[in-house]
């Protein structure tokens, strides 16, 4: 059993998913958002699910309109859809992804973090 607040508390930084659990191919992972670091990016095969966990993120989805999530919304971004995401304030979100997902997509910046660094 995992308790996610549990989990979130022990987040330290922001950008950094925490793996917390693995149901058949997919990692549960959270990670805390705060600004505007993370870069356009695309999973070109995989799917990607956001679940607002508490504060609200900024969706930004190529050629559409952004919008706001908030805490309770949940959303899923197509394989090959380019988007980002930021927060004015600290937001805390659980994502849904498949094991070969990359953080940040097809874009490698300072921010990216790789599955082994997921899982500490």
């Amino acid at each position: 059993m995992v308790n996610i607040n549990d989990q979130v508390k022990k987040l330290q930084s922001y950008y950094s998913p925490r793996i917390i659990a693995e149901v058949n191919n997919e990692y549960v992972k959270i990670a805390k958002v705060k600004g505007d670091n993370v870069p356009w990016h695309t999973h070109e095969n995989e799917d990607e699910l956001f679940l607002i966990l508490e504060g609200s993120l900024e969706m930004e989805i190529e050629q559409q309109q952004s919008f706001t999530m908030r805490q309770g919304d949940l959303f899923v971004v197509p394989k090959g859809v380019k988007h980002k995401v930021s927060s004015d304030k600290e937001c805390t979100i659980l994502l849904i992804e498949s094991k070969t997902t990359l953080h940040t997509g097809d874009v490698i910046t300072e921010i990216t973090k790789s599955i082994k660094n997921q899982k500490k």
